[in-house]
């Protein structure tokens, strides 16, 4: 939809603030309280979901153009949803994550692209990633000898889907995912010259037509598969797919490894036999918790009770982060002989975002490496050793803060504790 199709919801806004924290009987201290790193980092009304929402209005009404300081405001977003699950503590009739993407989307419409985000779409187009500098052809060097099973001619239970990072820069470590599943006895698939990037960080961008254009492609070679689930390791790869190609027709099951490996685990399929004497604390990865929700088909319209209050017929679905992936890793963790795991005091689908997000690890390097610094401050608060996490951007992220505490995925103490 539009940016003018907002203009009702935009002018609902109550301002009432409650974008800008976390919910209020979740705050343990005024230290760790916030939950929109953009409005922390530039402290100014206009970069959290409030002014956003005022900042729309004014681009409906022709009284900015989406260019200039406006879109740098725009593209600060790191479209973590976290104003979103605030919001929705005490009303359901605003949308503060998709009214954020549909400004993303006006300024593309607009022409103001920036550079990289042109190259970025040129490297998607020709290599089928948004990895500067990776080459198609070096994608699977990572599955050689493993065994896996050439998903377009012979039926799987999982589809591995590694995701660009896990692919090009972290080799090692999809291998051995797919070697934990193997070793469990799943028969892992993998799609080989067909596999390709999601795109979930174009539209994150605003780019939707290029990932639109990558997820029809995707959706292709996965509906040609004969398999029980499609299974990524990495957490922006899980909202694509789960919930963004959802929306584009995607019907197959898709689950995170970490929800496949607390199965195994509960099934007894997966059995820790080392000890691995370390106290963690666990980072939840925005689009894996409170983006991690399945998609929900609507087909429905807006109505006011006694013209006054707003709703839908039918019931619309809520998105409000509560049914995001946070079980599985904490069983994990807690399964692993020796870990000791400590909380940190924004978590779940109330965690505070690593600063991958959104394109600004490109678009707002300073607002993507300040972010990860304050996440880490909240991690060395609680006394841990090490921060673990089950995405790729966020391990890349949080360890660039070089806040001189270990980053680790948890598939990295799996693999320990085997």
């Amino acid at each position: 939809m539009a940016i003018k199709e907002y203009r009702d919801m935009q002018k609902r806004c109550s301002s009432c603030n409650f974008c800008k924290w976390i919910p209020f009987d979740k705050v343990k201290s005024a230290r760790f309280a916030e939950n929109c790193p953009a409005q922390a980092y530039y402290q100014y009304n206009g970069y959290s979901a409030r002014g956003r929402f005022q900042l729309g209005l004014c681009l409906v009404n022709d009284e900015l153009e989406p260019a200039g300081e406006t879109q740098k405001v725009i593209q600060s977003c790191l479209s973590c949803g976290a104003c979103d699950v605030a919001c929705k503590i005490c009303r359901y009739n605003l949308e503060p994550l998709e009214h954020n993407l549909e400004l993303k989307r006006e300024v593309v419409r607009a022409g103001n692209e920036t550079a990289v985000q042109k190259n970025m779409r040129a490297n998607l187009m020709s290599e089928h990633t948004m990895l500067a500098g990776k080459k198609k052809e070096d994608r699977d060097a990572w599955a050689e000898g493993l065994g896996l099973i050439d998903a377009r001619k012979e039926a799987c239970e999982a589809l591995f889907f590694p995701g660009c990072q896990y692919a090009y820069n972290r080799p090692e470590e999809a291998r051995k995912a797919v070697q934990v599943l193997q070793r469990a006895g799943v028969k892992v698939g993998y799609l080989f010259e067909d596999d390709a990037c999601c795109g979930g960080r174009m539209h994150q961008m605003g780019m939707q037509e290029d990932f639109e254009a990558a997820a029809k492609a995707n959706i292709r070679h996965f509906d040609a598969v004969s398999a029980d689930y499609i299974v990524t390791p990495c957490g922006d790869c899980y909202h694509a797919l789960k919930r963004r190609y959802a929306e584009q027709g995607l019907a197959k099951k898709v689950l995170h490894l970490t929800e496949v490996l607390a199965a195994l685990i509960e099934e007894g399929r997966l059995v820790f036999t080392k000890r691995v004497e370390k106290t963690v604390t666990y980072h939840d990865p925005c689009h894996l918790g409170r983006l991690g929700e399945g998609y929900e088909p609507w087909n429905g319209k807006e109505v006011k009770i006694r013209s006054q209050i707003v709703t839908w017929e039918p019931r619309r679905p809520r998105y409000n982060g509560i049914h995001g992936v946070y079980d599985a890793p904490r069983k994990i963790l807690e399964a692993i002989p020796g870990v000791t795991l400590v909380e940190m005091e924004r978590i779940r689908e109330y965690s505070f975002c690593c600063g991958a997000g959104g394109g600004c690890t490109e678009l707002d390097p300073e607002l993507s490496k300040w972010t990860a610094a304050e996440r880490m401050e909240e991690a060395k608060a609680t006394g841990a050793s090490a921060v673990v996490t089950a995405c790729p951007w966020c391990v890349s992220n949080l360890s660039a803060a070089e806040s001189g505490m270990e980053v680790t995925d948890i598939l990295t103490l799996v693999c320990e504790a085997l």
